[in-house]
């Protein structure tokens, strides 16, 4: 397993993260939505709206996951939100950051993991929107683009939390 390298405006990172106050906090419908859609819309069993904290990914929303959080050295998306891009696994065990990751060697047997970046308009990048199944898969370039625009609705939802504190 390869861990994710700390981001250089990490601490910029953590500071807008923090600065929306949604950390531990209870479910929200407007997030739920978009999870429950992802998850029909992509007939993927596990969708997530991850925040990566300093050492945990916390999950605001999600489908298919009993766990709340997830320690961030194990964290796919901790590598995703140093991207611009999507990133895709197709495979996780044909990846060498994620082969003999726990996440894929245990539960819940990850094997493809689409992480898209939650960047806010001060361009931190705070955590996903991410799709997972325990099987092996590709999106095509509709998908991307689909995935695309309902992160735009999460980082939308994300901003107008923090306008309402």
């Amino acid at each position: 397993m390869i861990p994710a390298p700390i981001p250089a405006d990490e601490d910029h990172r953590l500071s807008a993260l923090r600065q929306l106050l949604i950390l531990d906090t209870p479910p929200e419908e407007r997030f739920d939505r978009v999870v429950a859609f992802a998850s029909g819309e992509f007939d993927m069993p596990i969708v997530l709206v991850s925040l990566v904290d300093s050492q945990r990914q916390w999950f605001k929303a999600r489908v298919g996951l009993d766990a709340c959080e997830t320690a961030r050295e194990d964290s796919f998306c901790a590598h995703a939100i140093l991207r611009d891009e999507i990133l895709v696994v197709a495979d996780a065990l044909d990846d060498a950051r994620f082969h003999d990751n726990p996440l894929v060697t245990g539960a819940p047997h990850l094997r493809f993991y689409a992480g898209a970046p939650l960047r806010l308009p001060d361009g931190a990048s705070v955590g996903t929107l991410c799709l997972i199944d325990t099987r092996p898969r590709h999106l095509d370039a509709t998908d991307l683009a689909i995935l695309g625009a309902l992160r735009q609705l999460v980082v939308d939802e994300l901003v107008a939390h923090e306008e309402v504190r």
